[in-house]
């Protein structure tokens, strides 16, 4: 499934806060976590409503905001890292919150809020031992995200959840997050190309 999301703004020019940037991280994020789990589950992999999808949801959303953090420490100053990286975990936490009668039956106002981003901290220690280039997440990023992921499928699916984390869902979601985080940091760039007739699809 394709997924066509705003990656640049059109306000005569005015900058745009790191928290307004950091709020369409989070619908992205919010949009390819569903994705994948439609996806995986057209591979026959069972992701439940309930804990298995919540848990599912977390972890892939977690995982794109650490690779975000990544691209805004190569492309950001230090404190607009720093603000954007906090807004996006935020905003990413607000989104399981406002979602969380879909994700899970009964839960108190705010658990799921506070859970994601107490597993944003604990899995930024795991994912900083590993490293992320202009390429994308190197094998040790890619193969920490499969691990948290596999602990959340059934026994039977956690052999082969590996390899489709790390060769498909991984870079999928890595193509779509590069793509409009280059739109929101770097719109004259995009704006250059369009006043020279490129047009990007």
């Amino acid at each position: 499934m394709a997924i066509r999301i705003r990656s640049s703004f059109h306000a005569g020019g005015k900058p745009r806060s790191m928290a307004e940037l950091a709020s369409v991280i989070a619908i992205l994020g919010w949009k390819l976590a569903i994705d994948s789990i439609k996806r995986m589950r057209e591979a026959e992999y069972d992701i439940d409503l309930g804990s298995a999808y919540f848990d599912f949801v977390c972890e892939f959303m977690v995982f794109l905001a650490q690779a975000a953090d990544r691209v805004a420490y190569r492309e950001l100053a230090p404190e607009q890292r720093s603000e954007f990286t906090t807004a996006l975990a935020q905003r990413m936490a607000a989104a399981i919150e406002d979602n969380r009668d879909m994700l899970l039956f009964d839960v108190a106002p705010g658990k799921c809020q506070r859970h994601f981003l107490d597993l944003f901290n604990r899995r930024g220690a795991e994912y900083a031992d590993h490293g992320y280039t202009e390429d994308g997440p190197d094998f040790g990023f890619r193969r920490c995200f499969a691990a948290c992921m596999k602990e959340v499928l059934p026994e039977k699916d956690r052999l082969w959840a590996v390899d489709q984390v790390m060769e498909i869902e991984s870079p999928e979601a890595i193509k779509a997050l590069e793509k409009t985080l280059a739109g929101l940091f770097h719109p004259e760039a995009k704006s250059r190309r369009s006043q020279h007739g490129v047009v990007e699809h």
